[in-house]
């Protein structure tokens, strides 16, 4: 009887965690399908790696802050990181409230422009780090490839959408994107930027991608892709040795292997909950650039595995909601817009963390939002703030901001509400015009005739036959009928 009643406590049980599952499932699934779900999905993302990015940045950086000599503060890098932010969340308040077409109007025009800082930046910029890719002003630094990836992004997509017709056409989908963006591709190998060159060429793919480009084309890209990464590889000693560092890492340890062994040392060092914010060993000058291109190492570290996959998931997060905002509009540029830039963002964060672990070589390349550094955060920013742009004209988010108000982000940020999409008026064919006619026909039939058998309604053109009239046969051949034949008059 005990056993009898044991049982059917546990089934009962079960039943009621299978019930709770499925409430939550349904209560998440509605949540997902509000019409402002994508929009806060990506408010969310973009506040917690602002977070984590500032705290990071601050234990990451301590160390080289205090050492510093004209600061001697351990907050040296955190403040001028905090500016940054603050620059970064302006920006991204008029990324998400400047029209969408406004962007797309004035595309062309920063293509043009960055292309011109790109290759002034070879004559009057700052070399840091072996690369002439920084203008310097004052405190301040700005690196003109951010945005240049920005401007190909936005641009990129307008000419695609225009020649949605024409694409299949090599000589249409290439030109002119790919000429431009070979263009930029040069002026960054000579500055030269290896990490500039692999997130442009990111940024073509994704474009290409999105745009319907066969496979073919893909492996012709990638060979010239690798081909630039092997020639700015050889041409720099410091970027041969992190490849050969990469080939063989335990050639040399204290060399050119240096920061991927003591990356893994401090990932090995973290564990799973990590030794605790603020006590990485790392950032004591084992891990050179440790708060810039090796902060992952750091949040491994001190975060331990549970900080690593809070990270991974984030990214994730972020991709699935991009493709969700791709997806759920129905304007060809949107759509194209937001998947590139989630690739772009998505795709240079995986590219980081693969180096830092070991898997790829070490190509300078940051972690979105959370490594420090001035322009990146500040376009990344940016592109948030398209994002989410992007995600108030899904046509759901149209209709509701339009109907129920803006709500109270909305009020507080001051967003007007999202255009109604209206998609381009598709032109009627041109039906050809009428041969014109001989002057007569073959039986003489004059033009006077054939004007009165054509000018009457179709009604009595279907009644007519070889010219003459259905009721004249009729009324013709009744008087026949009424007429004796000449040969019975004769009789009678």
């Amino acid at each position: 009887m005990t056993a009898t009643l044991s049982t059917a406590e546990e089934r009962k049980r079960q039943r009621t965690e299978r019930r709770k599952r499925a409430s939550l499932w349904t209560v998440l699934t509605a949540w997902l399908g509000r019409p402002l779900a994508s929009f806060h999905l990506v408010l969310a993302v973009f506040g917690l790696l602002t977070v984590l990015g500032l705290v990071m940045v601050l234990s990451a950086s301590s160390v080289v802050s205090l050492q510093d000599k004209n600061t001697h503060s351990v907050y040296g890098v955190f403040k001028k990181q905090l500016l940054f932010v603050i620059i970064g969340m302006v920006v991204f308040w008029v990324g998400l409230r400047l029209p969408l077409r406004i962007m797309r109007q004035f595309s062309a025009a920063a293509v043009v422009i960055c292309t011109g800082l790109l290759a002034f930046v070879l004559v009057a910029g700052a070399k840091l780090n072996g690369a002439r890719s920084w203008f310097v002003i004052g405190p301040l630094s700005f690196q003109p490839i951010e945005v240049a990836k920005l401007a190909l992004v936005l641009w990129g997509a307008h000419v695609l959408v225009q020649k949605k017709a024409v694409l299949h056409q090599y000589r249409h989908l290439l030109v002119p994107v790919v000429p431009v963006a070979l263009l930029m591709f040069a002026l960054v190998m000579m500055q030269p930027d290896l990490g500039g060159t692999v997130t442009l060429i990111v940024v073509l793919f994704s474009l290409l991608w999105f745009a319907g480009a066969p496979m073919r084309l893909f492996g012709a890209i990638a060979l010239g892709g690798i081909a630039g990464v092997v020639v700015l590889a050889i041409g720099s000693s410091y970027r041969l040795d992190r490849v050969l560092s990469f080939l063989q890492p335990d050639a040399d340890p204290l060399g050119s292997g240096l920061q991927l062994t003591q990356a893994l040392y401090a990932l090995a060092n973290g564990g799973l909950l990590g030794r605790g914010l603020g006590q990485g060993q790392s950032k004591w000058l084992y891990l050179p650039n440790v708060h810039n291109d090796f902060i992952f190492a750091l949040i491994g570290e001190e975060l331990g595995f549970l900080g690593c996959l809070l990270v991974l998931g984030l990214f994730v997060m972020l991709a699935v909601v991009g493709l969700r905002i791709a997806a759920r509009n129905i304007d060809p540029w949107i759509r194209m817009v937001a998947a590139t830039l989630t690739v772009w963002l998505v795709g240079q964060a995986a590219i980081n963390i693969l180096y830092v672990v070991g898997l790829l070589p070490v190509t300078g390349i940051t972690l979105p939002m959370i490594s420090a550094g001035g322009s990146s955060v500040v376009v990344t920013m940016f592109v948030f703030g398209i994002l989410a742009n992007c995600a108030r004209h899904e046509p759901e988010s149209v209709a509701a901001l339009r109907s129920q108000g803006p709500g109270r982000f909305g009020r507080l940020m001051r967003l007007p509400a999202p255009d109604v999409y209206n998609p381009p008026a598709k032109r009627k064919p041109v039906r050809p015009s009428t041969p014109p006619r001989a002057a007569g026909r073959r039986d003489g039939t004059s033009q006077r005739q054939r004007t009165g058998t054509e000018g009457r309604q179709p009604q009595e053109r279907r009644r007519t036959r070889r010219g003459v009239p259905v009721e004249h046969r009729r009324r013709s051949a009744q008087g026949r009928a009424g007429q004796p034949r000449a040969d019975e008059g004769g009789r009678h």
